[in-house]
């Protein structure tokens, strides 16, 4: 009875300060991701799943009802768990669109690798037909 009672009154309660230092941090993220894409080290279209998550973070910081309306919309008593859903999701999410990214680089690799052994083996039948016809013109002149 009291797990219950202790289930329904979980409610997001953020003090002032903790909203602050909450948006700050979401602003210092997005400031690193902005740094990050001045300085080449980050691809603009990489750069907008992680933005939008600093905005997700910045709103949980300004409100943080929204993690209650969340975690009603889940279904889920406690936001934390509502909370950590959200966060799995997210990172699985992210995991599944690199892994996605790095099999179409792959394949793009060995492309590029086919491609670029069949241009050598065209240089070499072309350096060894030019270096015949210039052995038989040798051998003709003499």
């Amino acid at each position: 009875m009291l797990l219950f009672a202790v289930a329904e009154d979980a409610k997001v309660h953020l003090t002032s300060q903790t909203r602050i230092i909450a948006a700050v941090l979401a602003v210092a993220f997005m400031a690193l991701i902005l740094e990050l894409i001045r300085r080449g080290r980050l691809q603009e279209r990489y750069s907008v799943v992680w933005f939008v998550a600093g905005l997700g973070m910045l709103a949980g910081a300004a409100f943080p009802g929204l993690l209650e309306f969340a975690s009603d919309l889940m279904g889920v008593r406690d936001t934390n768990v509502a909370l950590f859903s959200i966060v799995l999701l997210l990172l699985l999410g992210l995991a599944l669109n690199f892994s996605v990214i790095m099999s179409r680089q792959a394949a793009q690799i060995t492309r590029l690798a086919q491609e670029r052994a069949i241009e050598q083996a065209r240089r070499q039948v072309e350096e060894g037909s030019n270096g015949d016809t210039a052995k038989a013109t040798q051998r003709s002149r003499s």
